[in-house]
């Protein structure tokens, strides 16, 4: 991993060793997510489906109670925890695992740490509730900080937004006293780069963020841009995903956030054969 770190600190204690490939399957809580929404509304229906990732590999939950989809309809905080909180209690209970709350709200983030949650994944980068970053120091949890271009300006060299924005983020969470251990980022696709053209450049690029010497998570599923080249539908872009994620894996990428585990299961372990593989034999030679 970059700079020789290969654990990912997380709450309550718990560490993922970020050395291969992992998977953060995707639990949306929520009636209109843009690929799932509704599938898995509703506390028994979210549970039995993060049982099923568990099952087919995934090493991480994300469960989320609000869509982030372009145009989607803000709920409040009580109805996002309603929604949230005993889908994270039963999954700690049931299954002891790792969970990840994907959400930009401090008080949703402290109320679903204290339900067993060991990962705060923020779309937001802290940059629109700064306190957040505070309870992720205070609980020692694991922090995503995502780089978004809504709402804002972007430069208009990517790469320099990245850096732009990154660099603000990571600001605020040392200034919070996170650990950096605790964190990586995540590029953000699709949040507002709109084009297919703008996403395979930051694929392409990717490799440029492990300047920041922290792991990265990508989230590519089934996304805008991954249909527009395959002509595919939502539901049929899971064959895509897998190509980026072994893309996306060779130029860096640590965790990837899927909607279809067991696909990328089996892309993770080919391409992390292959690099190991590769460390083998450029060991040999020296």
């Amino acid at each position: 991993m970059q700079a020789g770190r290969t654990d990912w600190l997380l709450a309550h204690g718990r560490r993922l060793d970020l050395a291969r490939g992992r998977l953060m399957a995707i639990v949306n809580v929520t009636p209109d997510s843009f690929s799932d929404g509704g599938q898995h509304f509703g506390v028994e229906s979210a549970v039995a489906h993060g049982l099923r990732c568990l099952e087919e590999g995934a090493d991480i939950l994300d469960i989320g109670g609000e869509s982030t989809r372009p145009g989607a309809v803000e709920v409040s905080p009580a109805e996002e925890q309603d929604r949230i909180l005993p889908v994270i209690e039963r999954l700690v209970r049931e299954r002891d695992a790792l969970i990840s709350v994907d959400t930009y709200r401090a008080e949703t983030a402290r109320l679903a740490i204290a339900a067993g949650a060991h990962i705060v994944n923020d779309v937001h980068g802290l940059q629109r509730e700064p306190d957040i970053a505070k309870v992720a120091a205070e609980t020692g949890a694991g922090l995503c900080i995502m780089h978004t271009g809504r709402g804002r300006e972007k430069l208009p060299d990517m790469i320099e937004d990245q850096f732009l924005f990154l660099t603000r983020s990571l600001e605020i969470a040392e200034a919070a006293g996170i650990a950096r251990g605790a964190i990586v980022l995540d590029p953000g696709f699709g949040f507002a780069k709109e084009t297919e053209a703008e996403n395979v450049e930051l694929m392409a690029l990717l490799d440029e963020l492990k300047a920041f010497g922290l792991p990265l998570l990508v989230g590519t599923s089934r996304k805008r841009f991954l249909g527009t080249i395959t002509g595919r539908s939502t539901p049929e872009r899971d064959a895509a995903t897998a190509a980026t994620t072994v893309l996306l894996r060779m130029k860096g990428a640590a965790v990837f956030r899927v909607h279809n585990v067991a696909i990328n299961r089996d892309m993770l372990a080919v391409t992390d054969a292959i690099l190991e593989a590769e460390r083998r034999a450029k060991a040999g030679k020296r």
